[in-house]
C-alpha cells in the first residue's frame, strides 16, 4: 500500500456511507410524504458539540410535529437498523427536539418516529430494499 492510500480508503468509505445515509433519508421522506406527512426541515442539528441531530422534521395531517430518525443497514448483522437506535441515541434525538421546540411560543403535539431502511436502495440485482415505519417508536422520557 502506498503512503496515504489508507486515508483515501477511509475517506471513500465515509463518503459511501454518507451517500447511503442521504439516499435512505430521501427514500424515507418520499415514503412519509406518500403517507400524508409534510416535510418541515431536514437534518436539524443543535449548535455546539455533543448535541443531537434530527434527520427529518415532518408534520402529520393532524398537526402533530414528527421527529423522524432514519436508520439504514444493508444487512441484519449487528442486530439490523432498529438495534442501532440505542438509549443514548434516543436521548440525543430528544435533546435536539427540545431545542427545536424552543422556537414555538406554544409547542404543538409531537412524537418520535423511526423509519428503518432494510437492504439497499439501488436498482441493481440484489439491491431491493424495504422501508419500515415505526410511528411513536419511543418517547421523551
Amino acid at each position: 500500500m502506498l503512503p496515504g492510500q489508507g486515508n483515501a480508503k477511509v475517506l471513500l468509505q465515509q463518503t459511501t456511507t454518507k451517500l447511503r445515509g442521504d439516499a435512505a433519508e430521501s427514500a424515507a421522506q418520499v415514503f412519509l410524504a406518500r403517507a400524508g406527512l409534510t416535510l418541515v426541515e431536514c437534518n436539524y442539528r443543535t449548535p455546539g458539540r455533543g448535541g443531537g441531530e434530527i434527520d427529518l422534521v415532518m408534520r402529520a395531517p393532524d398537526g402533530t410535529l414528527v421527529f423522524v430518525e432514519v436508520r439504514q443497514r444493508s444487512g441484519a448483522s449487528h442486530g439490523g437498523a432498529a438495534a442501532s437506535i440505542s438509549p443514548v441515541k434516543q436521548q440525543r434525538i430528544v435533546f435536539a427536539a427540545r431545542h427545536y421546540l424552543m422556537r414555538f411560543a406554544s409547542p404543538p403535539p409531537c412524537r418520535f418516529d423511526v423509519v428503518l431502511v432494510h437492504g439497499g436502495l439501488g436498482q441493481g440485482p440484489g439491491e431491493k430494499g424495504r422501508i419500515e415505519w415505526l410511528p411513536a417508536a419511543f418517547d421523551a422520557s
